[in-house]
């Protein structure tokens, strides 16, 4: 087995992943750390026995014993490093989200043609053993036809939280709760249930004092004609995220856990006899494998071994982008939005200029919208987080 030598980039998140590649030092040797903050990087290197640190992005690029970068910056900057990356000839791991249009990802994705490695988007919530069961239900028919289903991110961050200085401001979150909170809940759910037809959404900034949304619910269509419900909001009491999935043979609820959602404990209550026996039988012959960082990269280095796809590609980073997308316009106008987005639409260049007026360049904080008010949608897709925090 060929053990690949990473080089992490952001210690906020990407602490986690360093703690995910230890966890597989048979396939993985992480030789490098960089951070912009002196003092993480030395704690982290120190903490995990890596002697190289380094403060900037573009000198990982030159360095020939490195397999993989992995991206965990400030969202805004993934564009442009995941493309020096695959120029430097580095297979790249990057958090979400990868980018903030579909034109972006699918200049990605020409690079990535081009350059002959790979990029995998971080969704480690994919690989929850409950989340996996339901797939697996799904694959051998026992589910039968969807009905509707809904997904709740209900979590609570407030002024503590904002004072991370990439956290509220459009211009380098690019999305507030839509895309930093739910967008795992909801790529779930598209990896469950296919494609979406159409999408109506209508967001606000209610919580706090932010550019960016904290509150936000959502109907989808599915291109089966079913039904999701996407509910997020950042002014709950506690940390809860919930999955519940209504087919026609079963109804599958998901763990309450706002990070492990995916992962057990998940019920499956089926609607008869019948589909219970069917439910036993092939949960059988189910077997579980590792979750959420550890799953995702280990099964990472499997495909590279193989030559094949990872196990999430940029495409599949596409189909959250494009339901982000849609989200967002939906909110702006006050129209429903029907996918897929073609590269003539409005929103394929990118959000912001959809859902924040051309002449606003200030982005100031806004005051909460009061009782019965609107606001348009802002748009975070995060920067550094705090670890297990997003």
């Amino acid at each position: 087995m060929t053990t690949l030598r990473v080089a992490i980039a952001g210690l906020g998140i990407g602490r986690q992943h360093l703690d995910a590649f230890r966890a597989l030092p048979e396939e993985f040797d992480v030789v490098c750390i960089c951070d912009p903050d002196a003092e993480r990087r030395k704690a982290v290197a120190a903490e995990s026995g890596i002697a190289r640190t380094v403060s900037g992005f573009d000198e990982l690029l030159t360095m020939q014993d490195v397999d993989i970068v992995d991206i965990c910056t400030p969202q805004n900057l993934h564009f442009r490093q995941t493309q020096d990356a695959l120029a430097a000839g580095k297979h790249v791991i990057c958090e979400k989200p990868v980018v903030g249009s579909l034109a972006e990802c699918d200049e990605l994705i020409r690079a990535e043609r081009a350059s002959g490695r790979r990029v995998m988007p971080v969704f480690q919530y994919r690989f929850g053993v409950g989340l996996q069961k339901l797939l697996h239900l799904v694959d051998r028919g026992i589910t039968g036809r969807h009905f509707v289903s809904t997904a709740e991110t209900t979590w609570r961050r407030g002024p503590a939280y904002f004072k991370t200085a990439w956290r509220g401001r459009l211009a380098d979150s690019m999305g507030g709760c839509l895309l930093t909170q739910a967008i795992h809940a909801h790529d779930v759910m598209t990896l469950v249930l296919g494609d979406v037809q159409k999408a109506y959404a209508t967001t606000a900034t209610r919580v706090n004092a932010v550019e960016t949304e904290d509150c936000a619910v959502a109907s989808l269509t599915m291109a089966d004609g079913s039904f999701v419900s996407l509910t997020v909001t950042l002014g709950s009491a506690d940390d809860t995220s919930r999955l519940r999935f209504h087919f026609e043979n079963l109804t599958a609820v998901s763990s309450l856990a706002p990070y492990t959602m995916t992962a057990e404990p998940w019920t499956f209550l089926p609607t008869s006899d019948d589909a219970a026996r069917r439910i036993d039988a092939a949960l059988a012959d189910f077997a579980p494998q590792p979750e959420r960082f550890v799953g995702q990269f280990q099964r990472f280095h499997s495909t590279l071994a193989a030559g094949i796809e990872p196990p999430v590609t940029l495409a599949d980073a596409r189909k959250s982008i494009e339901l982000l997308s849609a989200l967002y316009h939906s909110s702006a106008t006050g129209i429903p939005v029907a996918l897929p987005l073609s590269n003539e639409h409005p929103v394929y260049a990118g959000w912001l200029k959809s859902v924040v007026p051309a002449k606003d360049e200030t982005h100031h904080p806004v005051v909460p919208a009061k009782a019965g008010t609107q606001r348009l949608p802002a748009n975070d897709t995060g920067s550094r987080r705090a670890p297990g925090r997003q």
